[in-house]
């Protein structure tokens, strides 16, 4: 991997030439963002940056101007921009039916819901489908809650589940909750953070004492019983923040000693995205009783899904329960042809092999860099905090903010997160390759040295 330069980087050759954009003006789009969109849509740089065509793991702005995309449509676009089989199934299907609801038989639902499961271990084969991570949340904690009969659920601080009222009682990070009413009988407990707790990285037992919080908020501050707890196996919004070794193990016996269900997230974790295993919690050694799913489940497409027990399951059976557009047609036949790719692709070995070449890169890149703090994650599920000294682990907000800009100039997109704003996210389509690593590494490189 190449080391410091001052030049900017040149982009990996692709075989790719944008249509000519005949649109309205980047000026006049923001105009009409600002006009007629909520406020609280918001947009990464001070200079937006407007993307009307992508390639694989390839942006291109409304000039033809290409971006290596390091982030996926925020950890979504798991086997490509446009990739041609999913572009293929989409189209056919858009041409045959595009929609009935689950009330009619159609093959795409059934087929989808058992090819994932096939990926699933144990008895997880019934599966849920929702229009994104935050439904599938909400229904994940409904159908604990009507399973276990218990009311109170232990989620973690600087979690992020979901933006819906249901889904913004389990996030835990304050720049995401609005002053209303939310969060009934939810419980959090402390972030297992290696880098910033008491227990860190070079700590064998830390997993087990990060643990016991969950066992001190279960006989503290529920009535013992619980219906659920969740979490992410790396959590994403909040920075890229792993889970010690053998803290679920632990968490989860705690939580089935009181009666509980355990979910793991993997709206961003979930589909090899990590590289050693195909789901987050298959990399602690655990067996969830739910698993959610999202984003990368459809390559774009609006889709979430709950999986879990046939009896489990069986608690939506005592009312009525219905979603106008899960399983959707159009929808399946993407996740269809996605998941096909992903498992032909083989994106896991690709997300283990690149994204340990890519933190590799980002480690070496650490040790000229006093300002990254820590290099963390798995796979292509990888994060850069930032610090203005590693002694006080300051959070270094603004040179992030710089240098997330800096990055975007020298054509590389990236997400940034973290309560504080500090964490750079790196978590790119996982058709990303070595050659674009590189380019990642040397643009990240030019971007630290000019803003610190």
């Amino acid at each position: 991997m190449p080391t410091a330069s001052t030049a900017a980087p040149t982009l990996p050759a692709f075989d790719h030439k944008p249509r000519p954009y005949t649109g309205p003006s980047k000026a006049q789009v923001l105009a009409m963002r600002k006009e007629h969109l909520s406020p609280a849509i918001l947009h990464y740089y001070k200079d937006p940056v407007m993307i009307v065509e992508g390639k694989m793991q390839y942006l291109y702005d409304e000039t033809g101007r290409r971006y290596v995309d390091g982030f996926a449509g925020i950890v979504t676009v798991s086997v490509g921009h446009c990739h041609p089989r999913v572009v293929e199934a989409c189209n056919t299907q858009n041409e045959t039916l595009q929609h009935t609801t689950t009330i009619y038989l159609n093959p795409n639902i059934a087929q989808f819901a058992r090819k994932l499961t096939d990926q699933l271990p144990g008895d997880l084969s019934v599966c849920y489908f929702t229009n994104s991570g935050s439904e599938a949340n909400d229904l994940a904690i409904m159908m604990a809650r009507c399973y276990t009969g218990a009311f109170d659920v232990v989620a973690l601080r600087n979690a992020y589940h979901g933006m819906s009222p249901s889904a913004m009682g389990l996030t835990a990070l304050h720049t995401w909750k609005f002053p209303v009413p939310q969060g009934f009988g939810i419980h959090h407990a402390k972030t297992p953070d290696m880098y910033r707790g008491p227990w860190g990285y070079d700590d064998k037992d830390a997993g087990r004492k990060y643990a016991d919080e969950v066992a001190d908020v279960i006989r503290f501050e529920t009535p013992g019983k619980v219906a659920a707890f969740i979490a992410e196996p790396i959590q994403g919004v909040g920075g890229s923040v792993e889970m010690p070794p053998g803290y679920l193990e632990h968490v989860y016996k705690h939580v089935r000693a009181a009666g509980g269900l355990c979910i793991s997230d993997e709206v961003q974790t979930g589909f090899g995205r990590t590289g050693t295993n195909f789901w987050g919690f298959q990399n602690h050694g655990v067996m969830p009783d739910i698993v959610t799913m999202a984003k990368g489940i459809g390559n774009g497409s609006p889709l979430g899904a709950v999986v879990t027990t046939p009896e489990i399951a069986k608690t939506l059976g005592q009312r009525l329960h219905f979603n106008t557009y899960g399983g959707n047609p159009v929808t399946m036949a993407q996740a269809n042809a996605t998941l096909d790719v992903m498992l032909e692709m083989d994106v896991q070995k690709n997300s283990r092999e690149v994204g340990g070449y890519l933190k590799d890169g980002l480690t070496r890149l650490q040790s000229r860099h006093e300002c990254m703090g820590d290099v963390r994650g798995q796979g292509l599920m990888l994060g850069v905090e930032m610090v203005e000294s590693r002694d006080t682990k300051a959070p270094a907000t603004a040179l992030t903010a710089a240098v997330h800009e800096k990055c975007k100039d020298l054509g590389l997109l990236i997400g940034k997160g973290g309560l504080s704003g500090n964490v750079l996210r790196i978590k790119p389509p996982m058709c990303f390759t070595k050659a674009d690593a590189d380019f990642l590494v040397a643009a990240l490189d030019i971007a630290i040295t000019e803003c610190a």
